[in-house]
C-alpha cells in the first residue's frame, strides 16, 4: 500500500481512540452527575480538549469545548449538558462504529469527528453542479488558532443551498471574499454527506448575454442583486430544518430565506412574526450580543421583511436583511455544525 493509505488509517486509529477516550470521559460525568462539571469548571474539560487535538480529532475537540462551556451558559444548564453528552456520546460511536453505517450517514460520522476530502481530490472526483449561486450571507469567526470564514450560496435553478468554509491564521482574512448579494456563475463540488451542505467552489465562468445593449456593460463572473431573493414562510423553514435534522442529527441549524416576517421583541426573547399564518418562529438566544436585532426592526419598521439566516431547534439566527441591498446583521460567529 502506499504512505497516502497508511497515514490515513493510522489518523483513523487516533480517532478512534480519541473517541474511547470522550466516552469514558462522559461515562465518569454521568457517574458522578451533573453538578461535578458545575464544580469542576471549565478547566476540567482542557486536558480532555487537548488529547482530542492529540488525536488529530478537531470535530470531537469542538464537542469538548462545547461541554466545557455549557455549565457557565445560564439556566437550564443541566439540560442542555446532558443534551450534548447524548450527541457526543453518539457521534463516537457512530466513528467507533462505521462499517454497521450506510454509506452517506458514515460519510457525515467522518466529517463530523474532522475528516475531509482535500479540496483538489473532491474536485476531481465529485460532480460538479453548474449553476448561478446567489451568495446570501458571510460570517467570519474565530476559536483563538484559526479564523473561520463561512459563505452561504443558492442557486438560482438548483434551489440547492450551499456554505464555502475557508480559514486563515488569526488576524489575517481568509482568502475567500464573496460578497454577500453576488450572483456568480459557477461550478460547486458538495462533500458527501447524508444531507450535502458543504462545498468545495469550482470553476468561475465568464457570463456573456447573447444580445446585450449597446449602453450595457459587459457582463462579468459575478453581479450585484438588488432585490430581496425569494423566501418561504415559518411552517416550510421548519419543515427544512427537520427534514435535513433527520439525516444529520448534528445538525445545528439549516440555512433558509423567511419572507414576509415582522421581528418583534418581547420579555421572552425575540421573534420574527409570520402575519400570513399567525405563527412565529422565536431567535436564537444566543444570537444576544452578536446580531443587531435593533437594526433589523429599524429596517422593517413594524412591517414584514425577507430574512436569511440559520433555522434550528433553539430558534431562527439572523444573517442578512435587505434594504432592498443585503444588511449584514452579524458581528461575530456563530455556533455554527454544533447543537
Amino acid at each position: 500500500r502506499g504512505a497516502a493509505p497508511r497515514r490515513a488509517e493510522r489518523r483513523a486509529q487516533r480517532i478512534a481512540a480519541g473517541a474511547t477516550e470522550l466516552e469514558r470521559r462522559l461515562a465518569d460525568l454521568l457517574r458522578d452527575g451533573l453538578a461535578s462539571a458545575d464544580r469542576a469548571g471549565y478547566g476540567a474539560w482542557d486536558e480532555t480538549a487537548a488529547r482530542m487535538i492529540d488525536a488529530q480529532a478537531p470535530g470531537l475537540e469542538a464537542r469538548v469545548r462545547e461541554l466545557a462551556a455549557i455549565p457557565s451558559s445560564g439556566a437550564g444548564w443541566p439540560a442542555r449538558l446532558l443534551e450534548e453528552c447524548a450527541l457526543a456520546h453518539l457521534l463516537n460511536q457512530g466513528f467507533l462504529h462505521l462499517d454497521r453505517l450506510p454509506e452517506k450517514l458514515a460519510a457525515t460520522t467522518r466529517t463530523r469527528v474532522g475528516l475531509t476530502t482535500p479540496v483538489a481530490e473532491l474536485l476531481a472526483t465529485e460532480e460538479a453542479i453548474r449553476d448561478r449561486w446567489l451568495v446570501l450571507g458571510r460570517q467570519d469567526g474565530t476559536d483563538g488558532r484559526l479564523t473561520t470564514r463561512r459563505i452561504w450560496l443558492r442557486g438560482e435553478r438548483t434551489h440547492r443551498m450551499a456554505l464555502l468554509l475557508s480559514f486563515s491564521a488569526p488576524g489575517q482574512s481568509p482568502e475567500l471574499a464573496l460578497p454577500t448579494g453576488l450572483v456568480l456563475d459557477a461550478d460547486l463540488a458538495y462533500y458527501p454527506a447524508a444531507r450535502p451542505l458543504r462545498a468545495a467552489l469550482g470553476t468561475r465562468h465568464e457570463e456573456v448575454a447573447e444580445d446585450p445593449p449597446p449602453t450595457a456593460p459587459p457582463a462579468a463572473a459575478g453581479c450585484d442583486m438588488p432585490r430581496a431573493p425569494e423566501g418561504c414562510d415559518v411552517e416550510t423553514a421548519l419543515a427544512a430544518y427537520g427534514a435535513a435534522l433527520g439525516e444529520d442529527p448534528w445538525l445545528d441549524g439549516w440555512p433558509v430565506v423567511l419572507a414576509d416576517v415582522v421581528p418583534v421583541p418581547g420579555d421572552e426573547g425575540w421573534q420574527l412574526a409570520d402575519e400570513r399564518s399567525g405563527s412565529a418562529l422565536p431567535v436564537d438566544p444566543r444570537c444576544a450580543g452578536r446580531t443587531d436585532l435593533w437594526q433589523l426592526m429599524a429596517i422593517s419598521g413594524g412591517g414584514p421583511v425577507t430574512v436569511f439566516g440559520e433555522c434550528g431547534h433553539r430558534g431562527f439566527s439572523p444573517i442578512t436583511t435587505w434594504d432592498p441591498t443585503p444588511v449584514t446583521l452579524i458581528g461575530t460567529a456563530a455556533q455554527g455544525g454544533t447543537r
